[in-house]
């Protein structure tokens, strides 16, 4: 077949593709799981004891049930919880474990008649270790949304205070609470007379309602932070290099519970739980919800479904496959590892394939998909009438070389190159560029040599067609935010003013590449 695989592949066969990681064929799904087998407790770490240091650490507790054959359920939130000997730490009915004093101790979980046990070491309870600002505080605003674009983070700011949007900007939010206004938003005599602890639990008006509770870790922990005098931290201090989800995939059933928990990996190498205050969302929500705890719950229908954290400007993600269960016996013959990776796919999800379409179904679909076209009455005749086995391939290769293929393509890149007239002496430019677009697409270009002859292009329209580009983005942003979404695949726009909500892109990031346009 010829090769058109940087611009003829079907939008779907990008997802395709990513599939090449499939799992491997799982032919029993949770929902038909036999006996749990043994429970475990596991903490995101390494094999050893849970390790809580200071006052202000907690850690989220995972328990795994084993059933055999590869199935793993979660029961986090089913066992009964306690602890030998009591005194050292505390853990609720979720799995969240809190220090009560330095020490060591032995966890224990129970569900009828399995037992899990991990130990737990405790330390510097007693000391008071400095709270750091960025690392502490400011992951509390963007939890309970006051840095959010709909509250004191956006640019004017809500009734007179204002924060970074999402915490990106740390030592102005510490400027912000701390000394504007005459610091009247801090109170260190009486920290919780603090305008900062009052308006959020409540107990002064607050527009943006109430958003925590007195009686909270978030609570104690900017209570102590105003106790202390306001620490900011240090330039040494460790910062967050990046995050990652326990688990990080997991088989699940419909209407399952899976705990997540949320670790962060700082500059100095240390582990710290963050589940609490990550950010949780699923990227479909008819497949999966998740709660503030990190909870995720199936819903009724099979697919997979990401769900996306989100801390201190790091992302991680944990999936979940939800199979259908339905058997899965006859599949197409495997034509290309693309096929290998869909079949596998579909029989760990236990969702049968559908059947090959008929010579009449593949013709009008192929002729559409490639040129945009139909086929005509004799074309259809010729090729159903034909025995050949391998006729499928050869109508492809011939649409590929076809000129309609160009004509279709072109269209599509002339629209996304924003090749258009704006004045009668523009005229010209247009219809080299759009020749240009045609004769790349009908020559089978290379795809990096098609980017780099256009972001590279300079001189005359004339003997330089793609040069037209510059004409509609002649501004630096322009170039920069064209050149990442078009042909790289990533919307960078919202680093220029700010640290990417949701991706891991930063100013920095933005003009840095806008340094490679700024003497265009």
């Amino acid at each position: 077949m010829a090769c058109r695989s940087w611009l003829s592949l079907p939008t779907g066969c990008c997802a395709l593709l990513c599939l090449w990681a499939a799992s491997p064929v799982q032919a029993i799904t949770p929902d038909q799981a036999g006996a749990l087998r043994e429970l475990r407790i596991e903490s995101g770490s390494e094999d050893g004891p849970v390790s809580l240091r200071g006052r202000d650490a907690r850690r989220q507790l995972l328990v795994s049930g084993d059933h055999g054959d590869g199935i793993v359920k979660d029961y986090t939130r089913r066992v009964s919880y306690s602890v030998e000997p009591a005194g050292v730490v505390e853990i609720d009915e979720t799995g969240l474990v809190r220090p009560i004093a330095d020490g060591e101790a032995t966890l224990i979980a129970t569900l009828e008649d399995k037992t899990a046990r991990r130990p737990v070491q405790v330390t510097n309870v007693a000391d008071q270790l400095p709270i750091n600002f960025k690392n502490q505080v400011v992951p509390i605003f963007t939890k309970l949304g006051c840095n959010s674009g709909g509250c004191h983070g956006k640019a004017s700011g809500q009734n007179g205070f204002k924060l970074s949007l999402l915490g990106f900007y740390p030592d102005e939010d510490y400027e912000f609470l701390v000394k504007e206004a005459r610091g009247r938003r801090i109170f260190p005599p009486a920290p919780d007379k603090s305008l900062l602890l009052t308006k959020p639990t409540g107990e002064s008006p607050h527009g943006g309602g109430k958003r925590m509770e007195p009686d909270s870790d978030e609570y104690r922990l900017i209570y102590r932070w105003i106790e202390q005098g306001m620490p900011y931290g240090s330039d040494d201090d460790p910062v967050v290099a990046g995050i990652r989800c326990v688990p990080e995939t997991r088989m699940m059933g419909r209407g399952a519970e899976q705990q997540v928990a949320v670790l962060a990996t700082y500059s100095d190498g240390t582990v710290e739980d963050v589940t609490r205050m990550a950010l949780f969302e699923p990227n479909d929500t008819e497949l999966a919800e998740s709660d503030v705890t990190g909870l995720v719950k199936t819903l009724d229908l099979a697919g997979e479904v990401a769900i996306m954290a989100r801390y201190q400007g790091q992302v991680a993600t944990f999936r979940a496959t939800i199979p259908l269960g339905a058997e899965v016996t006859h599949l197409p013959p495997v034509r290309n590892f693309i096929d290998e990776a869909v079949f596998g796919k579909l029989q760990v999800l236990g969702i049968p394939p559908s059947e090959l379409c008929d010579d009449s179904t593949f013709l009008r679909r192929v002729y559409i998909d490639i040129t945009g076209t139909l086929p005509t009455d004799a074309e259809t005749q010729a090729f159903l009438n034909d025995p050949d086995p391998d006729k499928r391939d050869r109508v492809i290769d011939r649409l590929v070389d076809s000129p309609e293929y160009a004509d279709y393509f072109a269209n599509k890149w002339n629209l996304v190159l924003r090749n258009k007239k704006r004045q009668n002496e523009d005229q010209s430019g247009n219809y080299a560029f759009y020749r240009w677009i045609w004769d790349s697409l009908h020559e089978n270009k290379p795809y990096d040599q098609f980017v780099r002859e256009i972001i590279a292009a300079s001189g005359d329209a004339t003997f330089n067609p793609p040069v037209i580009w510059y004409r509609e983005v002649a501004e630096t942003n322009e170039q920069v935010e064209d050149v990442a979404q078009l042909f790289l695949g990533v919307r960078i726009q919202c680093a220029r003013c700010h640290h990417h909500p949701f991706e891991q892109w930063s100013q920095d990031d933005y003009y840095g590449f806008a340094a490679f346009f700024s003497r265009v």
